[in-house]
């Protein structure tokens, strides 16, 4: 029996309540952020230069500092219900086969995102951080910076690994539908690689060296591997 098509009502109230249940998780988790702020501003300035302080330059950047911290904890814990609204949102609109490759997708994003936030936390943002620092002192100038800057530097920072170990996600789809071939990136491997380098590049929001080197060599790894496996179902 073939499934009965909802109205434009019916999606519109559809889309009403998984946002509102997005918001309402999104509040909750929110909140707990916001009441442990102190912690994930210790947590995200740990393997920092020891010397490392952070100022405020205005009475409402303390508050505008943990909300924003409570935003950003709150929207990570939130991420799994926000992909599982919108798989289940989509799922009834899709074939049987579109959803065997779907959800597969939508878990190799949410782990390749997470893959590279966390080099970008645990490997990438120590080493930038002291050669950033080194700089200064080479300078003879000390680092005075706002939390509100900091937090922005390294949210931008952990954004752009995220999204840029997305390569194997974004090839894999463009080969699937046929829009390139793996012979045709295997050919033009020297511009894949000056692109690569270029999106790392932008990638890194302090364009230092060491960053856009590990970046770049990572998302070169990626590409290959990409298109290694490529071979066995192309």
């Amino acid at each position: 029996m073939a499934e009965k098509r909802q109205t434009i009502f019916e999606h519109i109230d559809e889309i009403r309540r998984r946002l509102m249940y997005i918001i309402a998780f999104l509040l909750v988790t929110g909140s707990v952020g916001f009441y442990y702020a102190n912690n994930i501003l210790k947590l995200m300035t740990a393997g920092l230069h020891p010397e490392f302080n952070l100022v405020y330059k205005s009475i409402m950047e303390p508050f505008m500092v943990r909300f924003k911290l409570g935003f950003i904890a709150g929207l990570v814990a939130t991420a799994p219900i926000i992909f599982y609204q919108v798989l289940a949102f989509l799922a009834p609109a899709l074939k049987g086969t579109e959803k065997r490759i779907l959800y597969p997708m939508a878990l190799a994003m949410f782990v390749l995102f997470g893959m590279g936030a966390s080099l970008g936390y645990f490997y990438v943002m120590p080493i930038a951080w002291t050669w950033l620092y080194s700089q200064g002192t080479s300078l003879g100038i000390i680092q005075i910076l706002s939390a509100t800057d900091f937090i922005n530097f390294m949210t931008l920072f952990l954004l752009g690994f995220g999204l840029a170990f997305e390569t194997p996600l974004v090839l894999t789809i463009l080969m699937r539908l046929k829009i390139v071939s793996r012979k045709t990136l295997r050919d033009n491997w020297r511009i894949a690689y000056v692109t690569i380098l270029i999106i790392a590049a932008i990638a890194t929001p302090d364009w230092s060296l060491p960053p856009m080197l590990i970046l770049g060599g990572s998302m070169i790894a990626l590409y290959e591997l990409t298109l290694l496996t490529a071979r066995f179902w192309q």
